[in-house]
């Protein structure tokens, strides 16, 4: 394959294969049935030709149909162990790996993207991709000048696929409900393409990703390759080495295992309040564990962050009512919680709820935040995603009366996806000691969702500075 099909026709018809191959197995699986073999096993064999159908499909098109699988990859922790089972190492391969373009495509594109001297920039170049990804694929390459280097070369036509692959996946969301049980597409599908033109600006992620490396430079915990180079549709970064967060997911240590949950969990917090910025891709693939010594001697673990396509802009950090939304649930201020929620509009003004069925509602999300440490598993997810979908729920109805205003869709779905690969990593993590951190408005000592943990010692050090040069005119 020379790169993504381009033809919308093309692309429809193998989308297309997904519903109606399901269709098609569940048609086999009757007949094995009736042939005499048993339903748990006739089960496993659909789902297991299910997952394999829908890593080839969505992983052969790339553009927005991989996309949209890395987007699910991070949700399979909420399915039924039954259905989740068979699904989760295909698409865990989707986290790491697509099939690549040859040779002969990745150097006719380096030439035209940074001239026919291209190979001048480089002592080596890998010519067979490290990794692929939804719109492009990497490869390792040494800098001219000795540093070891990611060169991520975005796919031919990738744009066109990306928008065109979205579209018909939000037409035929409904119908996909049987390949992936429990999610609600439509919404996941829409908020994909309206980060679309952000995703292909390799510019403006050059952008963000320098803005992350500067500021956490020399972190204990936190490390972001520097860019080296960008050119049109070719981004080039640091190398990083270091352990797959997939490859903890699959066969990590317990160690390893809350390590990883308990950064994943620093970043999503400590990202926005340092950066202004949130990293709105949190799939597994897109982190590494980066072996590091503390300042005890003893060996340990850092996080490295990838791929910063998507960002969310939040110059003020996360938003206060989120912190002080969890504050006040936390201590049963149920009318308080109510009417933070309608002053945001997460309630319609002309929807009427009950405070404390609200309260109620929320109570288990809030869960991890009560606590000093909390371990997240596949089955507490799985009980929360079964408690909000099964329609004879009070919490299903009370759900769908909830609104989730546009300027938070995007932090909505970055903490569920977080909370999905804690999840999958069965990590035990202090939440809430990265909430009083750094969320505002969750703090005690914060009641109107000022500056907390970091953000107080910023600005009582701008306090300080502001005070010497007063002391000084005069």
């Amino acid at each position: 394959m020379s790169e993504v099909p381009r033809k919308a026709v093309t692309r429809t018809a193998k989308l297309a294969t997904l519903p109606l191959g399901f269709a098609g197995r569940a048609t086999w699986g009757l007949g094995r049935r009736i042939g005499g073999a048993s339903a748990e096993l006739v089960g496993r064999e659909v789902q297991q030709r299910t997952a394999e159908q829908l890593f080839k499909v969505l992983g052969e098109l790339k553009g927005g149909a991989m996309k949209f699988g890395q987007a699910l990859s991070v949700f399979e922790s909420a399915l039924p162990e039954e259905l989740a089972g068979p699904y989760r190492a295909a698409l865990t391969r989707l986290q790491e790996a697509a099939p690549p373009m040859p040779v002969a495509t990745v150097r006719g594109l380096l030439a035209e993207r940074l001239g026919e001297d291209w190979r001048d920039l480089f002592r080596s170049f890998d010519e067979e991709p490290a990794a692929a990804a939804s719109i492009g694929q990497v490869h390792r390459a040494v800098w001219h000048d000795g540093r070891a280097v990611a060169v991520k070369v975005q796919y031919p036509g990738a744009g066109r696929a990306l928008l065109g692959d979205l579209a018909q996946l939000g037409m035929v969301a409904r119908v996909l409900g049987p390949v992936v049980p429990g999610i609600d597409i439509k919404p996941l599908v829409a908020e994909l393409r309206a980060r679309v033109a952000e995703e292909l600006d390799y510019g403006l992620e050059a952008a963000a990703q320098q803005a992350h490396a500067e500021e956490f430079a020399g972190d204990p915990d936190v490390f972001v390759p520097r860019v080296v180079h960008q050119g049109p549709e070719v981004l080039v970064t640091e190398w990083v080495e270091g352990v797959p967060l997939a490859e903890v997911i699959a066969s990590g240590t317990p160690e390893q295992r809350d390590r990883a949950g308990q950064l994943l969990a620093h970043f999503l917090f400590c990202g926005p309040a340092r950066t202004g910025l949130l990293h709105a891709d949190p799939h597994p693939g897109n982190f590494r564990l980066l072996p590091s010594a503390g300042e005890d001697g003893e060996e340990g673990w850092r996080l490295a962050v990838l791929d910063f396509g998507t960002v969310d802009r939040l110059p003020g950090g996360l938003p206060s009512i989120i912190g002080r939304s969890l504050r006040l649930g936390l201590a049963e201020e149920a009318e308080e919680v109510h009417a933070s929620l309608r002053a945001e509009g997460f309630i319609r003004e002309k929807v009427e709820l009950d405070e404390r069925a609200v309260l109620e509602f929320l109570r288990p999300m809030i869960e991890p935040a009560a606590v000093d440490e909390f371990g997240f598993t596949r089955e507490w997810l799985r009980g929360q995603a079964a408690r909000i979908a099964d329609p004879r729920s009070p919490a299903h109805h009370l759900g769908r009366k909830l609104n989730l205003p546009p300027a938070y869709l995007l932090i909505h779905r970055v903490t569920l996806s977080t909370i999905g690969v804690l999840c999958q990593l069965g990590a035990r993590v202090r939440l809430r000691e990265e909430l009083e951190n750094w969320l505002p408005g969750f703090a005690a000592d914060c009641p109107e969702g000022e500056l907390p943990g970091f953000w107080a010692e910023e600005e009582a050090g701008a306090e300080e500075e502001a005070g010497a040069g007063d002391e000084g005119a005069e």
